[in-house]
């Protein structure tokens, strides 16, 4: 079945975030129930903003990527905090945004001078995390009009293609 979303469109059923983001129809409803992505309603339906699909996308790579859903809290309200503004506002613009964890205390920066002195002082491993990157795959999903089949598939074939570089 070939699926089709119009280019940057407004608003983005259950069922379309399922299919980009490869996330579970339960688990969405789950993370709007705990109030961590909370969509708009048209009587029953859930209708996710191109921001709140954003957010389920980072948050997916988080999960991915072993943060729990507790862990997934933190970063999301950290970065409202520090913002004020939506995860897709905030990492829209020109610069690159780099979450960095250690499991403690997370960064966020966008100097890549900032981000080698963190790994330099890091007395632990670090997990970086492109948030600028993930937002941009989302784009590029919708944009291709559901020709990629995912967000998750997009992670896939960067890395492949980054491991044939390397």
């Amino acid at each position: 079945m070939k699926q089709f979303w119009p280019k940057m469109q407004d608003r983005f059923t259950s069922r379309d975030v399922v299919a980009l983001t490869g996330i579970s129809l339960r688990q969405l409803q789950w993370w709007d129930e705990r109030g961590i992505v909370v969509p708009a309603r048209d009587g029953h339906k859930r209708l996710y903003s191109f921001e709140d699909l954003s957010e389920v996308a980072v948050i997916c790579e988080l999960r991915r990527r072993g943060f729990s859903l507790q862990r997934v809290r933190k970063v999301v309200r950290f970065l409202q905090r520090e913002f004020s503004r939506r995860l897709a506002e905030t990492v829209s613009g020109a610069s690159d945004y780099h979450l960095l964890t250690d499991g403690r205390t997370l960064y966020l920066e966008t100097s890549p001078q900032q981000i080698v002195d963190i790994l330099k002082n890091s007395r632990q491993p670090m997990l970086t995390i492109c948030l600028s990157d993930t937002v941009r795959r989302v784009r590029a999903v919708i944009r291709s009009g559901g020709k990629k089949n995912s967000v998750a598939d997009a992670n896939i074939r960067v890395v492949r293609e980054r491991k044939k570089r390397a």
